[in-house]
C-alpha cells in the first residue's frame, strides 16, 4: 500500500481548505496537502514541524524561545494512504489542490499516484523551494509550479539552496512562478543577481516580505513594492498572515 508522509502538527494530518494566501493565486480557494520532510532547513521557517527534529544540528530562529525545542519525528509524521488522501480532499467543496511542505517533491511518486487517483477535474499547484527536478510522470499532472529559492537569508549553504540544473529548467517552464521571501533591501541585489544568471522571466518573478505577523510584514512592504514598480516583478503579501495570524491549518 502506497502512502505519503503527511505533517502533524496537532495529532492530525496537515490536509485543510483556506485560501491561497502567496503568489499568482492569492486568495484563491484551495485544499492544502502539506507532506513532512525537507531538503533544506530555512533558520526563519514557520513549519518547522517537517524537518527541525530532535538530535539533527539545525538551528532555527526561535531556539532562543523559551520552551521551544526540536520536534518528534514519529509524532510529526503521519504515514496515511492515498485513498485516504484523495478522500480527505474529495470532501471538501473546492477542486484547486496546493501540494506543500516541507518540501513535497521529495514524494513525487506517492504525489503523481494521488493526482492520477482524484482525476483530470482537479487543478494541482506544488510549492517547492526548487531544489530537486520534476520526475516526468509529475511534471505532467502538475499544473503550476510555485517555486520559492531560496536565499542566503535562510542559513542554507549556496550549494544547498542553488542547483543551477533546476533553476534552468524552472526558468523555460512556463508552468512556474518564483517568489522570493526578502527581509531586507539588501537582499535584492541576490535576487536580481539569479534573476539575470538563469534569464528568470520578470512576469514570473513574485517579491514576497518575511514575516509571521502583520506588522512585520507592513514593515516591509513599502519598499518592496518600490522594488517591483522599478524591475517589472509582481509583489505578493501573505493573506493568511492578514486574515487568520500565524495559525496552522488555515
Amino acid at each position: 500500500m502506497m502512502t505519503i508522509k503527511l505533517a502533524q502538527p496537532d495529532q492530525e494530518p496537515e490536509i485543510f481548505y483556506s485560501i491561497q494566501g502567496e503568489g499568482k493565486n492569492l486568495g484563491q480557494p484551495s485544499i492544502f496537502v502539506r507532506t513532512s520532510l525537507c531538503n533544506l532547513h530555512c533558520s526563519w521557517c514557520d513549519t518547522d514541524y517537517t524537518w527541525n527534529w530532535k538530535g539533527t544540528r539545525f538551528r532555527h530562529d526561535r531556539d532562543a524561545e523559551p520552551g521551544y525545542e526540536k520536534f518528534d519525528k514519529a509524532r510529526h509524521i503521519a504515514e496515511m494512504p492515498l485513498e485516504k488522501v484523495a478522500e480527505a480532499i474529495a470532501a471538501f467543496p473546492c477542486k484547486n489542490v496546493v501540494l506543500t511542505g516541507g518540501e513535497p517533491m521529495l514524494q513525487q511518486p506517492q504525489l503523481t499516484a494521488l493526482m492520477q487517483m482524484l482525476g483530470p477535474d482537479y487543478w494541482f499547484e506544488v510549492e517547492t523551494n526548487g531544489t530537486l527536478l520534476p520526475e516526468p510522470g509529475f511534471d505532467e499532472r502538475i499544473n503550476q509550479y510555485n517555486v520559492s529559492p531560496k536565499l542566503a537569508n535562510s542559513n542554507n549553504s549556496q550549494k544547498l539552496r542553488e542547483r543551477p540544473k533546476v533553476y534552468r529548467f524552472f526558468a523555460q517552464s512556463p508552468k512556474a512562478h518564483f517568489k522570493f521571501v526578502l527581509s531586507d533591501v539588501q537582499e535584492l541585489e541576490e535576487v536580481l543577481a539569479l534573476v539575470r544568471k538563469y534569464g528568470l522571466p520578470p512576469q514570473s518573478v513574485y517579491l514576497m516580505p518575511e514575516g509571521t505577523t502583520a506588522g512585520r510584514l507592513a514593515e516591509k512592504q513599502a519598499w518592496l513594492i518600490e522594488a517591483c514598480k522599478a524591475h517589472g516583478f509582481h509583489f505578493t503579501s501573505r493573506l493568511h498572515i492578514l486574515v487568520y495570524g500565524n495559525k496552522r491549518g488555515v
